[in-house]
């Protein structure tokens, strides 16, 4: 199999970083299209007694969040990608897990590279990552951090 379009996801931590030699191996070795996503986390709804968040604001919470994530994979493609000749860049809004799992779906990716844990991650293997290896139609390379070497 020779994949063409190849998913990385990152949450802009040093751990999914790891996965960027990889990601331009693979970039290099098959002339692959590269897909970017960041996924900002949704907004949980809060008890009454808490408070109501008005939507206008949570929606100006989350174009901050995209306008911040468009810059962060602006500049790595600056760095660590030669200004991104076949990489495409995305930022969603939700439950990470959900919104890769979505994405590979939807734009029918042939494989995805990440890192183990992300940026929360306390376990030897992070819940996001963990989700999308359990329910991935296309092969996960998951890269290990640190320790897990």
């Amino acid at each position: 199999m020779e994949p063409k379009k190849i998913l990385w996801p990152t949450d802009f931590s040093k751990n999914a970083a790891q996965a960027l030699p990889y990601v331009t191996s693979l970039t290099e070795k098959y002339q692959t299209e590269i897909h970017l996503l960041y996924v900002i986390g949704g907004l949980a709804p809060n008890e009454p007694w808490y408070g109501e968040l008005d939507r206008s604001h949570v929606d100006k919470i989350h174009r901050r969040e995209e306008k911040m994530a468009e810059r962060r994979l602006d500049e790595i493609c600056a760095k660590h990608l030669n200004g991104c000749p076949q990489y495409i860049k995305h930022v969603a809004i939700g439950d990470p897990a959900h919104e890769i799992l979505k994405f590979i779906e939807k734009e029918k990716m042939d494989m995805v590279v990440m890192a183990k844990r992300g940026r929360k991650g306390h376990f030897y293997f992070g819940s996001v990552s963990q989700k999308v290896v359990k329910n991935s139609p296309v092969p996960v390379v998951t890269i290990p951090i640190g320790s897990d070497n």
